[in-house]
């Protein structure tokens, strides 16, 4: 399977980005905490080389805890300072410009003894479309600067955000890579709402996210939908459907002639998956990463 999904303002982001790199002191590189790998665009290490980076591994209070620590390690490992937030609701990022500071200590020290009042510090943020920058910025800003939404491709166009007199951010459109040679990078995509639903069909993403939670969180699954005797893992699609198929009895996902609705009760999955309903998940691990 490869999924075509690159609308042409994402080229041109890719062009304003080389263009304003020169201007930029550090790049914040926004994830999904519940997917850090797969909602990486595999250009910016390209686009951005020879800069510090502070990785934000954001809706953190929906990834499980001790796999985001795991991806921390991960990040630092690569080089690359690590955050975890929420921006959402605002947690951690009030120390955010404080980690920038961070990472440019060196070079500040070095204006300050040239006799230089250090200006502002110059941000570019990145991420794919709905990681959650526009609620960062207004999050940062303490008030709606940026136009959010809970659909991809929200942000259209480059703007120059201050923050007070210490952080100046340069918000992008979201990049995303122009197709995917991984499914199962695209299904975790859509599992988190990262792809428009349309891309892939419900059931499917649906059934792969299973396979994923009886493996890691089978209790909690279990306990959410009423599921019993649910085994250590589904060894395949088959296996998926008929969980789903149980969910959507359970759920009332029922057509004419007593059939469950596929569609309907991959819905309900999904949707209590996004909102943290079924509890705080992550969906890969750095092992699967480097594999």
């Amino acid at each position: 399977m490869t999924i075509q999904w690159f609308p042409g303002h994402m080229t041109r982001a890719r062009r304003q980005i080389e263009e304003k790199l020169k201007l930029i002191d550090v790049v914040f590189e926004l994830l999904d905490a519940r997917i850090p790998n797969s909602s990486r665009n595999p250009m910016i290490d390209e686009i951005t080389v020879g800069k510090p980076r502070l990785v934000l591994l954001n809706k953190a209070d929906l990834a499980d805890p001790e796999r985001t620590a795991e991806w921390g390690r991960h990040f630092r490992e690569l080089g690359h300072a690590v955050h975890a937030i929420d921006a959402n609701q605002g947690d951690g990022v009030k120390e955010i410009a404080g980690k920038a500071r961070e990472l440019l200590k060196e070079k500040i020290e070095r204006q300050i003894a040239k006799g230089m009042k250090p200006r502002p510090i110059r941000a570019l943020i990145v991420g794919i479309p709905n990681v959650g920058k526009s609620t960062l910025i207004n999050r940062l800003a303490g008030r709606n600067v940026a136009v959010t939404g809970d659909r991809p491709g929200v942000t259209k166009g480059q703007q120059w955000i201050r923050f007070g007199g210490e952080l100046e951010l340069l918000d992008t459109p979201g990049i995303l890579w122009p197709k995917f040679e991984d499914p199962v990078v695209g299904f975790r995509l859509a599992a988190t709402g990262a792809i428009k639903e349309d891309i892939l069909h419900l059931d499917e993403v649906a059934c792969f996210v299973l396979k994923v939670l009886v493996e890691e969180y089978g209790a909690v699954l279990g306990e959410r939908y009423g599921l019993k005797d649910l085994p250590s893992e589904l060894p395949d699609m088959q296996a998926a459907v008929e969980v789903l198929e149980s969910i959507g009895r359970r759920r009332g996902c029922i057509v004419s002639g007593g059939h469950v609705d596929y569609e309907k009760a991959a819905t309900v999955l999904l949707r209590d998956l996004r909102s943290g309903k079924l509890g705080r998940m992550t969906l890969e691990t750095p092992d699967e990463a480097a594999q």
